[in-house]
């Protein structure tokens, strides 16, 4: 078996005609027959029908099936060792004797990696070990597949050729599926879980993770997602489970179509998202590959069970986050056919207080689970901009991305600790932590409940500065904050998030509905509705992210529209029809210049002319996120109506710093002196031109922050719905006169370019302000 260190040349590279004992009588090798995967699947049926079959068994039937040379399987055993369990084709005496530890060789690199090893010279691989006692040293060709159980690796299954060649896509799947059935062959037969020894399932452990939706939760611990063993893997009547897989999909229909027309919470405002989970989920590519493996010989659960961990293995390969969050509406719909053919239990009823751990999350499965009273949410793989957290934002449940290994670690029943706040996931944590997060989540809870009498309080400072608090959104979904936080308006609407979210960028007419239905929600209260800014980390599914060094400052947003104006005008037109003759604000992404500007502000009002009825008032503004418009201040400001200050990319472009590297993450801060002399030469330009400035992004949602800038002249600050209420209680009890000449011994003081966030907390908390 390929294995550890180089033994010289085998047999057949030295060019001798030597016969191996060890192997069956030789003889011609034929191309490998691509249709007998049925055949395959027939033997083994007939095979493990018997209930004697041996694992001897197994591996001949495989080594004959895919015409190899030879065939072995490996079992785990606790300690991370891999014991070779069977073979044919080599030393029968080896069973038993030869070991691996997970990691050695090319079968310990499948069992690591959980990847496929496809090698057609595997003698010449860097990770190549030997063990003379298997006789393998003729085998020049391998094909290495690991065997896994609910996302746990028990074992590997691989094929060998004497022949220097690579394993065809269609071999390669055939192997995948008997992996599948192995699994439950070897559980029954002892293996461990890789990583099993030392790892107790008493001990604390803790996961790090990204904040997706903020908040905090404590309770017990649900991990969901788990196929259940599969009772009848092979079928010999096709036309049967084809009919099982048809009536499945028709169930799953249902139960999402009740999903979708539930009376919850945000359910009317959902059906976008859903209606476009629903487009990818039920993609006919997918289903189809279904089929095809069900007229191979699966059944109806083996069959989903496997072109599942076919797409989750590829799309675990994909770069781009967005694309990689398909995957979870995809899951969404397997879960849904697993339940149906009862390969997977159902739902419990209620889950009330519980911490959900999955791999991955659709939107569809995030509302069912909300409605079910799940309380907090940790994925595996997820991203900000896909669908789950979207949801998980627009429903306030404390959602995480975390680290790989938290789904293997989580015991059912067993209690967590969901922090994302400072995004951290607790399994099974000390008693003195769980007093720490119990005191947390009191507090939090009366400070919620404090803060929610601010709602309806206006936004002015002890000092009478009138404040204008305004929302972040990107979904119809979404606009229920406006009421709930007492919102003044919408100061950035992300059109660019529901064409994410649908897959693609609708028509005319059903952008109209959206921008349409959007002034709708706000009854009258301002919108400021931002053109698509896609490109760099936002590619509608079917694009291909651009060979830039530096994406995030390619070719992206305004960029796009301005190089493809039939799409902006599209989207103009749009925004002009749904405001049916009500003001209407524009605002432009990732502006650089001035003319650029200009052209986009040129083709609004080329539109504007063609539609009826025109908005009762027009305005054009831009986004200040790119440095070089701080130099041509002047003429923006004869040309803009108003300006929206992008905190998020201005930071970054600004200290030449990507913010998503975590090393640069705290290293710049917008309270410090570049961003602060910055903002007030801004404010001052802009009110003597007599143009709206507000701040938006992250930074206006951090109390502090907010503090500061509403000292420096900043009247209006545009932020997430869960920061509203917190800004709006530290401005409402805040003097700005008395800040303002602190603030100035406090930026004297950091010229140098520190940050003054450390001695501006002190002072707010020496005036009992709460940050």
């Amino acid at each position: 078996m390929p294995h550890c260190g180089r033994k010289g040349l085998p047999h057949w590279r030295r060019g001798t005609q030597e016969a191996d004992i060890s192997s069956p009588p030789t003889r011609r090798r034929k191309k490998p027959k691509f249709g007998d995967t049925r055949q395959l699947f027939a033997a083994l049926r007939e095979n493990l029908a018997t209930g004697t079959a041996s694992l001897a068994d197994f591996a001949k039937l495989i080594a004959e099936g895919l015409v190899a040379n030879g065939a072995v399987i490996y079992i785990t055993r606790p300690g991370e060792i891999l014991e070779l369990a069977a073979t044919y084709g080599l030393n029968v005496s080896a069973v038993g004797r030869t070991k691996l530890r997970v990691g050695e060789g090319i079968v310990g690199l499948a069992a690591a990696s959980g990847d496929i090893q496809n090698l057609p010279d595997v003698q010449n691989h860097p990770r190549y070990v030997y063990r003379a006692e298997t006789g393998e040293e003729n085998m020049a060709s391998m094909l290495a597949v690991p065997v896994k159980r609910a996302g746990r690796t028990l074992g590997v299954i691989a094929v060998m050729s004497r022949e220097v060649r690579t394993y065809a896509p269609v071999e390669v799947e055939s192997l995948a599926t008997v992996a599948m059935l192995l699994a439950e062959i070897l559980s029954r037969a002892g293996a461990s879980d890789v990583g099993e020894e030392g790892f107790s399932e008493t001990l604390p452990r803790r996961y790090a993770g990204h904040v997706l939706s903020s908040g905090i939760a404590r309770g017990q611990v649900l991990a969901y997602g788990a196929a259940a063993p599969i009772a009848n893997l092979l079928t010999e009547d096709t036309e049967a489970e084809l009919k099982r897989l048809e009536d499945a999909v028709e169930e799953a229909n249902k139960t999402l179509d009740g999903l979708i027309t539930a009376n919850i919470p945000g359910g009317n405002a959902s059906r976008d998202v859903l209606d476009a989970y629903r487009m990818v989920a039920q993609s006919s590519g997918w289903l189809t590959q279904v089929r095809a493996a069900i007229s191979d010989g699966l059944t109806a659960e083996t069959a989903v069970d496997k072109i599942a961990r076919q797409l989750r293995e590829r799309m675990r390969r994909v770069a781009d986050p967005y694309l990689r969050e398909r995957l979870a509406d995809i899951e969404d719909m397997v879960n849904r056919l697993m339940v149906a053919l009862g390969g997977m239990a159902p739902k419990p009823e209620r889950a009330d207080g519980m911490v959900l751990i999955v791999r991955r999350l659709g939107p569809a499965d995030l509302l069912d689970w909300h409605t079910r009273g799940i309380a907090g949410i940790a994925i595996e793989e997820a991203s900000a901009s896909g669908h789950a957290a979207i949801l998980a934002r627009a429903l306030s449940i404390p959602a995480l991305q975390v680290e790989r290994g938290a789904v293997e670690a989580a015991v059912e029943g067993e209690l967590a600790l969901l922090d994302a706040e400072e995004g951290t996931l607790v399994l099974r944590p000390e008693p003195e932590v769980i007093q720490v997060y119990d005191h947390a989540l009191a507090a939090r809870n009366e400070r919620a409940a404090a803060l929610a009498n601010y709602r309806d309080v206006p936004a002015i400072t002890k000092d009478g500065t009138e404040m204008t608090l305004m929302l972040n959104v990107g979904l119809a979904l979404e606009l229920d904050q406006l009421d709930r936080t007492g919102a003044d308006g919408i100061g950035l609407y992300r059109t660019e998030i529901a064409a994410l979210a649908a897959g693609g960028i609708p028509d005319v007419a059903g952008q109209a509905a959206e921008y349409g239905k959007v002034m709708d929600r706000a009854n009258g209260r301002p919108v400021q509705f931002r053109t698509l800014d896609l490109g760099a980390d936002k590619l509608l599914p079917g694009e291909t992210a651009q060979t830039e060094e530096n994406p995030a400052m390619g070719w992206r947003s305004l960029r796009i529209g301005l190089d493809r104006p039939a799409i902006l005008r599209r989207q103009l037109r749009a925004l002009l029809l749904g405001a049916q003759g009500r003001p209407l604000k524009v605002m432009f992404p990732m502006v650089a210049t001035v003319e650029e500007f200009r052209a986009a502000r040129d083709l609004l009002e080329a539109e504007a002319g063609r539609i009826r009825p025109t908005p009762e008032r027009l305005e054009a503004g831009t986004m200040l996120e790119v440095p070089s418009l701080l130099f041509q201040l002047p003429g923006l400001l004869a040309e803009a109506d108003f300006i929206s200050v992008g905190t998020n990319d201005l930071m970054q472009f600004l200290f030449a710093a990507d913010r998503g590297t975590p090393e640069l993450a705290d290293r710049y801060d917008t309270l410090s002196a570049p961003v602060l002399e910055m903002l007030e030469k801004l404010v001052t330009y802009c009110q003597e031109a007599g143009i709206p400035l507000s701040v938006c992004g992250e930074a206006a949602g951090r109390p502090l922050d907010a503090l500061a800038f509403a000292a420096l002249g900043v009247t209006t600050l545009s932020m997430s719905g869960g920061a509203i209420l917190p800004v709006k209680a530290m401005l409402v009890e805040a003097d700005l006169n008395a800040l303002r000449p602190v603030l100035r011994e406090l930026r004297r003081a950091g010229a140098a370019g520190g940050s003054i966030r450390e001695p501006l907390a002190v002072w707010a908390r020496e005036h009992n302000l709460a940050i």
